[in-house]
C-alpha cells in the first residue's frame, strides 16, 4: 500500500514545512520560563527567567532556520548576533535583549541592584510580546491572542 502524502489541490497553496522538534522544544520551554518569570516575586529573579525564555525563543528561530555547520570550527557567537543574521526582522529584539544580557548576568549573580521592579516588569511583558512575534514569524501561532502579561504600566507610562 501506498503512503498518503499531503499535496494541495490546485488553487491551494502549498503548507509550510513542519517545524523541527528542537525548535518546538525551544518554544515550549521559552513559554514554561514566561510563565516562571510572571509567577516570581524576587524582581532578579523575573527578570533573568524572562531573559533566558527570551534566549529559548530566539533559540527556537535559529533550530528552525539554520543547520549546524560541518567542516573547521568557527569562535562560538552570541544567539543575539546570529538570530539578527539568521532572521533580519528579528534585528531590533536582538539588539535589545542583547543589550539586557549583562543585567541579566547581575540578577542572577544575586545583585541587590541589578534590576528593579519597574524593569523586570517591563521586560517581562516584552518577552511575552516577542514570543508572539517569534510564534508568528515561524507560522506556529495558533488564532488566539498572544499571552498578556499580568504586569501593567503605570497609568503616567500608557500610550
Amino acid at each position: 500500500m501506498d503512503a498518503l502524502r499531503a499535496v494541495p489541490s490546485p488553487g491551494q497553496l502549498p503548507l509550510p514545512p513542519a517545524l523541527p522538534a528542537a525548535a518546538r522544544q525551544l518554544l515550549d520551554q521559552a513559554h514554561r520560563g514566561l510563565a516562571e518569570a510572571t509567577a516570581a516575586t524576587d524582581p532578579r529573579e523575573r527578570y533573568a527567567t524572562a531573559h533566558l525564555g527570551a534566549l529559548r525563543a530566539a533559540a527556537a528561530v535559529l533550530a528552525a532556520r539554520t543547520r549546524p555547520e560541518t567542516g573547521r570550527r568557527r569562535r562560538p557567537r552570541s544567539a543575539w548576533v546570529l538570530l539578527g543574521e539568521v532572521a533580519p526582522e528579528l534585528g531590533e529584539w536582538a539588539t535589545f535583549f542583547a543589550a539586557g544580557a549583562a543585567k541579566r548576568a547581575a540578577a542572577e549573580a544575586g545583585l541587590s541592584r541589578a534590576v528593579t521592579e519597574r524593569e523586570a516588569d517591563d521586560l517581562v511583558r516584552d518577552v511575552a510580546t516577542f514570543l508572539a512575534v517569534v510564534e508568528s514569524n515561524l507560522d506556529t501561532l495558533p488564532a488566539a491572542e498572544p499571552a498578556r502579561s499580568p504586569f501593567r504600566r503605570p497609568k503616567s507610562q500608557r500610550r
